[in-house]
């Protein structure tokens, strides 16, 4: 496992449901916390070193994948995701005190938050208009400036708790009440998590040739050898339309045999294939596992072909085997 690093960088500000899920890192409280504007930001502190790691959202169980995200790390100085935290999520809408729920004509947020409170919006607040903001405690304080341009904001319920300049008009806005947000720690590269038997790998895979079958030819490497996927984005690379890359999460370990056998075949057929990392499920659940895919059916499978090239070796064994006991 990495060194624990003493700086955490985060998506800020500070209130936001990013930094709850880096306060699940257990020295996270007295560790040095810097939060970033954004997330390309966040990641850019690891990788000059100002920081040992990043927390930053890449998955949102109503809105999907976290396209900042799934960029930021798909690029650029390579990165190694060590953590997951899931996190519930909940919302408030909030205002300066004195607006009434009927005085709101602009609200701000994040825009998977915004995602997440679209319904209820549209049976209180069908006429109101939207502007994005970095991040839903970004949007909050900004209600606390002068210059401030909208009405009320979509946060979090410690945002509000925290900020005695702001009122709480609605609690529990968010149309899903059992919406989790999945958040990562991400560090430079270095020794990778130990095997759990409850983990995940997460890749980036460009479509080599877009051609019929081509990625049908990329799950094939995870399912012919029984791993199973549990996310799988496209996203544009940005070099031409049509140009993509498939950001992938596979169960188990790249220390798992099956695990392994799968990215090399990945590599051979995508050989600018970046892995991102294997580390523990934040929902510690084990990695269902078949007997024809285990470490040791693959070992012996590669001790049969072995011996398939090297005949005298596979006598030496037979007659090994056909000896009397002492």
């Amino acid at each position: 496992m990495p060194a624990t690093p003493a700086t955490y960088a985060f998506l800020g500000p500070e209130g936001t449901f990013t930094e709850a899920a880096l306060m699940q890192v257990p020295d996270a409280a007295a560790a040095t916390r810097i939060p970033a504007s954004n997330v390309n930001a966040a990641l850019d502190l690891v990788r000059d070193g100002s920081a040992g790691a990043a927390m930053v959202p890449i998955e949102n169980s109503v809105e999907g994948g976290v396209t900042a995200t799934l960029d930021a790390i798909a690029g650029g100085t390579e990165l190694r995701i060590i953590r997951e935290v899931l996190v519930p999520i909940s919302f408030v809408l909030v205002a300066r005190p004195g607006v009434r729920l009927e005085d709101v004509r602009r609200v701000s947020t994040h825009g998977h938050a915004w995602a997440q409170c679209r319904l209820w919006m549209d049976r209180h607040l069908p006429t109101a208009e939207y502007v994005p903001g970095s991040s839903t405690a970004a949007a909050a304080m900004g209600l606390l400036a002068d210059d401030c341009h909208y009405d009320a904001a979509i946060c979090a319920p410690l945002v509000a708790r925290e900020q005695p300049g702001l009122s709480v008009l609605a609690e529990n806005i968010g149309d899903n009440p059992g919406a989790v947000t999945r958040f990562v720690l991400v560090s430079r590269p270095g020794l990778l998590p130990e095997r759990t038997g409850a983990d995940k790998t997460t890749v980036v895979v460009p479509l080599p040739e877009d051609r019929p079958g081509a990625l049908m030819e990329i799950l094939d490497q995870f399912a012919s050898r029984g791993v199973n996927l549990s996310r799988i984005e496209s996203r544009p690379t940005g070099q031409y339309l049509g140009h993509y890359f498939f950001s992938i999460d596979a169960d188990g370990h790249v220390g798992d045999a099956r695990v392994a056998d799968a990215l090399a075949g990945l590599h051979r057929i995508s050989p600018n294939t970046r892995f991102l990392g294997s580390y523990p499920r934040a929902d510690g659940q084990e990695t269902a596992e078949e007997a024809h895919t285990s470490d040791a059916a693959f070992a012996a499978a590669r001790a049969w072909v072995e011996s398939l090239l090297d005949p005298a070796s596979e006598a030496a064994e037979s007659a090994s085997a056909a000896s009397p006991t002492a």
